[in-house]
């Protein structure tokens, strides 16, 4: 196994304790979905079905349906949790909009229980970095988008959390934190999936902290606990803790503690299929044996 494979199962019980006082730290998160909402602005589509992947506690979910209100909006997760406050939440919510009644889809975007062509935009705030397989999950989300469908995500990008994995690295060989992949790699995964006309960019934001403890609870809050296949089983020593404190200190400027965050915006897609000459046209369909 990948030292820096994702165990599922960590990550559903992560986020499942973390949903009752999710909203509460995941001042990043809706900042970021804040962004991508601005970005739709200039995208003239009006879809009738859309699939908000990774939809947590569906504050994004919610925003999406008060843009589109004809539409009908997925909400879909892996963790229960989170759905579960989803579902609490669009209850009252739906008493304040009009509009059709949201959907709640317990599943992993890796293995989508959903029909093909089934979507006209598919939406992922920080959801993806959640992928073993990203290449995979990419073609996944093509096949159930309609032709002409979008795909708008946003995700983490390898400098995310480098003073943390710095830290951490003169402690011991495990992996502390998860691994993210580089911008121009997602763009070329996205073309050998089937999408067309993608769109990257990145920006960095970064978020202040008066000591290293704050920065870890933060992201338990959030439910972004290290679950990867070599992280530490146990708790780490006294000792060693001081070392990733002595470690991170090092970034300290102006009496912070800076936590840097990468994020990369993406969005394609699906275009129409190809055809011969006599007009027949071309699917492309691959097989797993």
């Amino acid at each position: 196994m990948n030292e820096f494979e994702i165990d599922k199962r960590a990550v559903r019980r992560a986020f499942s304790r973390a949903a009752h006082d999710y909203d509460t730290a995941a001042v990043l998160q809706r900042e970021i979905c804040t962004r991508m909402l601005e970005r739709l602005d200039y995208i003239k589509q009006q879809p009738a079905r859309m699939l908000d992947v990774g939809s947590g506690t569906g504050w994004g979910t919610r925003q999406l349906a008060q843009r589109y209100p004809s539409a009908q909006v997925v909400a879909l997760d892996m963790a229960l949790g989170m759905l579960n406050m989803a579902r609490e939440q669009s209850s009252w919510w739906r008493k304040l909009f009009s509009g059709r009644q949201q959907s709640h889809v317990c599943a992993d975007v890796e293995a989508l229980p959903l029909a093909a062509n089934s979507m006209d935009m598919v939406w992922s705030n920080l959801t993806l970095q959640w992928c073993n397989d990203l290449p995979a999950t990419l073609r996944g989300l093509h096949d159930i988008l309609k032709t002409d469908g979008l795909l708008m995500f946003s995700t983490f990008g390898p400098d995310t959390l480098k003073e943390l994995r710095s830290a951490f690295h003169s402690v011991d060989g495990n992996s502390h934190v998860n691994r993210f992949i580089d911008m121009h790699d997602i763009g070329d995964m996205l073309m050998h999936g089937g999408f067309t006309e993608p769109v990257m960019d990145m920006e960095i934001i970064t978020l202040t902290y008066n000591d290293v403890k704050t920065v870890m609870q933060d992201l338990r809050n959030i439910g972004a606990h290290n679950a990867t296949a070599g992280r530490a089983q146990g708790m780490m020593g006294k000792a060693a803790w001081q070392n990733v404190i002595e470690g991170y200190e090092r970034y300290r400027r102006e009496g912070k503690l800076p936590a840097t965050f990468e994020i990369i915006y993406g969005h394609a897609w699906k275009p129409q299929p190809e055809a011969t000459t006599s007009g027949a046209q071309i699917i492309q369909t691959s097989f797993k044996l």
